[in-house]
């Protein structure tokens, strides 16, 4: 059994390199995440902001339907179909970056359910945190920027690292663009052993470990975050 899995080890990930396969995909992986979650966080902060200030003030009403037109739509469909839509439709008739095109379609995906995250935490502040912020001669921007954002925050985070995870694992629908993401690379090792156990069960926990990973980090983030309020 031992020799059995040696060889199959060697087959799978040593003979010709095919664990660069696994290494280049990890890297594509990282990187559409990273840029994702900041194009996420920025894009669901100015819809949360814009929702938020309309259900308060009743202002901004033709910004806040056309945010909740851009959640409907982007709630409403597979993100696989929006992958697709923005890179063979949008990019159909244009040569672009598959990675770019990867991280604006996870980017805006993430953004609605990061915005709905965010604007659930600034309505859950008592209005007396913006009368007090009135009181200290704040107007409404600096009010939100000083005083409820930061609270709404705190309030938010654990559901945000939740949408992160998520979205760290949602990048492995890529390959439908031929993206060589972690996902993908276990595929095409797939396909040249004809083995299927040993690369896909590697991307699976290559996968595991990196949402333990950043677990580990939100809790720590989140402990010292509960520590600075004593």
């Amino acid at each position: 059994m031992l020799q059995n899995f040696q060889d199959k080890f060697y087959l799978n990930f040593i003979k010709d390199d095919r664990w660069l396969y696994l290494a280049n995909g990890l890297k594509t992986t990282l990187v559409v995440t990273f840029f994702a979650v900041i194009l996420g966080i920025l894009l669901g902060f100015l819809v949360a902001v814009v929702r938020s200030t309309h259900d308060k003030t009743g202002k901004l009403k033709f910004l806040n339907v056309l945010c909740k037109i851009y959640l409907t739509v982007i709630r409403g469909t597979p993100v696989v179909v929006q992958l697709l839509i923005i890179m063979f439709v949008i990019f159909g008739s244009v040569k672009i970056d598959k990675t770019f095109v990867a991280i604006l379609a996870f980017g805006l995906n993430s953004g609605a359910y990061v915005a709905e995250i965010i604007r659930g935490g600034i309505m859950s502040i008592d209005n007396g945190q913006f009368e007090a912020g009135r009181s200290l001669g704040f107007n409404y921007a600096q009010t939100m920027i000083y005083i409820v954002l930061p609270q709404a925050l705190k309030n938010v985070l654990p559901a945000l690292g939740n949408e992160f995870i998520v979205l760290l694992k949602e990048t492995s629908v890529a390959g439908y663009i031929a993206l060589e993401d972690l996902t993908k690379g276990g595929d095409i090792i797939r396909s040249r052993t004809y083995d299927a156990f040993m690369p896909l069960i590697a991307v699976a926990i290559i996968y595991l470990v990196m949402v333990l990973a950043f677990s580990k980090l939100l809790s720590i983030f989140e402990r010292r975050l509960r520590n600075s309020e004593r």
